[in-house]
């Protein structure tokens, strides 16, 4: 008998290979929480056998749709759902996942449009590997924060000049229906295209074509490659409408945290506390006044309070919130507008009275304040801006007493005339923004009175050749403005003579600066 000595056969590598894998992996036990779906209606799944769950805990459901623990009670938890309601019925699975609402960061959203989850919306590919913050975050201790100094610039005259916004500044803008909210802040993010803030809008409860328009106003006139459209559509599901805000500024904490600047216009809040009225009576929480339940200002406190300016320590970047309330009838008064009033610092508040008069934008003078205001604006713009607001009021008081009668007294005369170039020059059409130097030389020039034999339907034309006629004649005046934000009394009167010498080229008969009456 002969030894066999044929050489054995090779191990194949994907036997090497498996092999290796399971000597890496951990063999021990895991434990994972079910539960299941004990009801389920609008929106809501009443969920058995989850007894630690954790408040805002992120649930998987049976078919991969996805939900998060609004509600806690000792025997069920209350679940808001984040995908397709139908699909969740009784009786299926529930694993809670161990992780709080998250949602991705990061410059791959620059430039997306993705519903509040970072879900892509734009028919665009998926985001990747990105990071993932919670949608809850604490909102920066004071020590953290340094005061509110550096202008955001909007491009709009009526709030540059009277009701200016600071760098890590919260401003309310509230009015009725349709009365160009939005369009107030579409220009404001228009108008960062020439600065380094990125900016962030989120859309809660809005019509598909109004989202729709406002995304294609920044890609025409701004620069969407630094913005982020954050979706929760009226179509959406009510949790998705919830977590809009909260999402959205995560994601503009990023930025944020990182030193940079940003800014967040949440449209609107009314509908956020609507839904969140929806919710807390789906899952039979306490109501109160208006049936709202009793946490909505802590809910929108707690928001806002994550807009702020960080100190040097801290990366000196900032988040500048501007959010949207609607009101009825013009009714200020009214719970979720007073509560947003005294959480921000600020209002800009829009009339339908002047939106019907086609003055816009339509904002009320009177009304409307910014608690943060001339401590925000540069030197120069400050200087000319002073008594523009003063002038107007006055000038709104005397027209209201014109109508019953002719008024002989030269004084008032002149000061009803300069108020109607005031009303002309606030007056601006959408996504026509002023640079700074445009708006400092414009208030230049009236309180010098070159504007006080114009007609005031001239004003629209010599604003829109302004910006062109500058640059052409400025020189070295409009270079120093840009750049030190200072302005002295000779470079006034030099300013104002530049736009002398254009409404002079615009029609004959218009004297040069003189004194203001």
């Amino acid at each position: 008998m002969t030894e066999d000595r044929s050489p054995a056969a090779p191990t194949p590598d994907w036997l090497d290979h498996g092999r290796d894998v399971l000597a890496r992996t951990a063999l021990a036990p895991q434990a994972e929480a079910i539960g299941r779906v004990r009801q389920t209606a609008d929106g809501i799944a009443h969920v058995t056998g989850l007894p630690d769950v954790r408040l805002n805990a992120l649930l998987r459901f049976e078919g991969g749709q996805y939900g998060f623990a609004q509600a806690l009670d000792r025997d069920e938890i209350a679940a808001v759902l984040l995908d397709d309601t139908a699909a969740v019925t009784a009786g299926q699975r529930v694993v809670d996942t161990g992780e709080v609402l998250q949602v991705p960061v990061g410059e791959a959203l620059l430039g997306r449009v993705v519903d509040p989850l970072g879900r892509p919306l734009d028919g665009g590919p998926a985001l990747g590997q990105t990071e993932t913050w919670p949608i809850e975050r604490p909102a920066p201790a004071i020590i953290e924060r340094d005061p509110v100094s550096d202008p955001v610039e909007t491009g709009v005259l009526v709030v540059d000049a009277l009701f200016a916004l600071g760098r890590g500044q919260r401003e309310l803008i509230v009015g009725d229906r349709a009365t160009g909210k939005t369009a107030l802040a579409v220009d404001a993010i228009i108008n960062q295209k020439n600065s380094d803030v990125i900016c962030v809008y989120v859309a809660i409860g809005q019509r598909a074509t109004a989202v729709e328009r406002v995304i294609e106003a920044v890609r025409s006139y701004g620069a969407p490659e630094r913005c982020i459209f954050v979706v929760g559509a009226a179509s959406a599901a009510p949790g998705l409408q919830w977590i809009a805000p909260f999402a959205g500024m995560s994601m503009a904490e990023y930025f944020r945290d990182r030193g940079q600047h940003a800014l967040i216009v949440i449209d609107d809040l009314t509908h956020h506390a609507a839904t969140h009225r929806e919710l807390a009576l789906l899952t039979r929480e306490p109501p109160g006044r208006e049936a709202y339940p009793g946490d909505v200002f802590y809910l929108h406190a707690r928001l806002l309070e994550r807009a702020a300016k960080m100190s040097a320590e801290k990366g000196g970047g900032s988040l500048t919130a501007l959010p949207i309330a609607e009101t009825d009838a013009g009714n200020l008064s009214a719970y979720i507008p007073t509560n947003l009033i005294s959480i921000t610092d600020g209002q800009i508040v829009l009339s339908s009275h002047l939106f019907a008069a086609n003055q816009r934008p339509a904002v009320d003078v009177g009304l409307s304040v910014s608690r943060v205001g001339g401590k925000a604006q540069k030197a120069a713009l400050r200087s000319v801006s002073g008594r523009v607001r003063l002038d107007y009021a006055q000038f709104l008081e005397l027209e209201m007493f014109t109508r019953f009668g002719g008024i002989s007294n030269t004084r008032v005369t002149a000061q009803i005339t300069r108020g109607e170039r005031i009303r002309a020059l606030l007056t601006q059409p959408r996504y026509a923004n002023l640079r700074m130097v445009d708006q400092v030389a414009l208030l230049a020039a009236l309180a010098e009175g070159v504007f006080d034999t114009l007609p005031p339907e001239a004003l629209a034309d010599l604003r829109a050749q302004l910006p062109g006629y500058l640059d052409a004649q400025g020189g070295d005046l409009l270079a120093d403005l840009a750049q030190s934000g200072q302005l002295d009394a000779q470079g006034r009167k030099a300013l104002a003579e530049l736009v002398a010498g254009l409404a002079r080229q615009m029609g004959p008969g218009t004297p040069a600066p003189g004194p203001a009456p």
